[in-house]
């Protein structure tokens, strides 16, 4: 039988993020509205103090609305004539798709104080970072994106209490390196105006005391520029760090901390990248001690710390290798390699999850899928925040 096939149907057809992002606000707005989380959003109730337009989707939707006002008007005559209004093309995504997920996880923190009556939802931005990363996954969205509006989501409410905070200056310039101040500002903006609540006069201040700050800092569009890597590293490390102290560098060695997902290419990126280094693997200890995945691995976590102390006694440069996946796991390993005053570079790699999974199944000791996937929702991308260098699939970030 013969199939006359169009052109146009032999070519990769684009991702429902790519579709998605290039729709008019209206189409975005309906589309969240066939979603179980956008669902969720519309049954939740909010505090009347805060939010006196009602139910979080409502909010929601004011905060959509704002961003689509800012959109329109910005540098033109009026409320937004500040030539920092004007969004470009991807700002306005990006703004659209925090105000989407901003609030997206009071469904599942609300709750209502016994003593007062009220309505909180304490780490509904945390929460929600991960709501946001895994719907964007799931969409397509590519990781640069992905991971810029996750942490616009994590971080939306932290202007408003810049002056709750012992250093405010310090706020702006961590917070630099995490988001772009410039739009973290623009959206707590439209999150402030995005509401009936007439009490929003302070909030507003300040905001725009944020704003000053961050662009005093010179840390306004860009992140704060440390004299050096190490200063950046020791300022995110200390309690009380000094803004301007730029410490001494004598680094005992380098240690390449691997990063990625079970069949995401750690393996082969070392081989690759880092063929002459010694390689502390969790991977390989399991088969040494005999230990299964699934076994308690406090045999293996014990050895693995004896092999990197003993590197880095000898001061050797090495990588560790292991799935690294949450800030906490390798926050450990990190502290360690800190305590003997090595440089780290971090390498995460994340491709497309079905190409993990398949790359999976490939390994001489594959990890069940269902293992991988809930691996993926709890997966928290290293930041600037943990190393001295981060290289994120294959691009040197310095």
């Amino acid at each position: 039988m013969k199939t006359d096939l169009h052109p146009s149907s032999l070519l990769p057809q684009p991702s429902e993020w790519e579709q998605l992002k290039q729709s008019p606000l209206t189409d975005i707005i309906a589309w969240a509205e066939t979603q179980p989380w956008c669902q969720a959003m519309a049954d939740c109730a909010q505090d009347a103090e805060w939010h006196s337009e009602g139910d979080v989707w409502t909010h929601t939707k004011m905060v959509l609305a704002e961003v689509g006002r800012m959109k329109e008007e910005g540098g033109k005559p009026g409320l937004y004539a500040d030539p920092t209004f004007i969004l470009q093309p991807s700002d306005f995504i990006l703004l659209v798709f925090t105000a989407l997920f901003h609030d997206v996880a009071k469904p599942l923190t609300t709750e209502v104080d016994p003593e007062t009556g009220r309505v909180r939802s304490p780490k509904h931005a945390v929460k929600g970072e991960h709501i946001a990363r895994a719907v964007l996954r799931d969409l397509g969205c590519d990781l640069t994106t992905r991971e810029e509006i996750a942490r616009l989501v994590r971080y939306h409410g932290r202007p408003v209490f810049l002056f709750e905070r012992e250093e405010p200056t310090h706020e702006v310039v961590r917070l630099s390196w995490l988001v772009n101040n410039r739009l973290l500002y623009l959206f707590a903006l439209t999150d402030t105006r995005g509401r009936d609540t007439d009490s929003m006069t302070r909030p507003e201040e300040n905001l725009h005391l944020w704003r000053l700050m961050a662009e005093e800092a010179g840390c306004y569009g860009q992140p704060y520029p440390f004299a050096t890597d190490h200063a950046r590293f020791t300022f995110f490390r200390q309690p009380q760090p000094n803004l301007h102290y730029v410490p001494h560098e004598n680094f005992a060695c380098t240690v390449t901390l691997m990063v990625g997902l079970p069949g995401s290419g750690k393996d082969t990126w070392l081989a690759r990248n880092r063929a002459n280094l010694p390689i502390v693997s969790l991977d390989d200890l399991r088969a040494e001690l005999g230990v299964e995945p699934t076994d308690n691995q406090g045999q293996v976590a014990q050895l693995a710390r004896e092999r990197c102390r003993e590197l880095l006694r000898s001061k050797t440069d090495f990588a560790f290798n292991a799935t690294n996946t949450t800030k906490l796991t390798r926050g450990r390993w990190l502290d360690l390699f800190a305590d003997y005053n090595a440089r780290m570079e971090i390498v995460y790699l994340e491709p497309p999850l079905e190409k993990i999974i398949q790359q999976n199944k490939s390994r001489n000791q594959a990890v069940p899928e269902a293992v991988i996937r809930k691996l993926a929702e709890k997966c928290e991308p290293p930041t600037w925040a943990e190393c001295h260098r981060l290289i994120i699939n294959g691009i040197d970030h310095n």
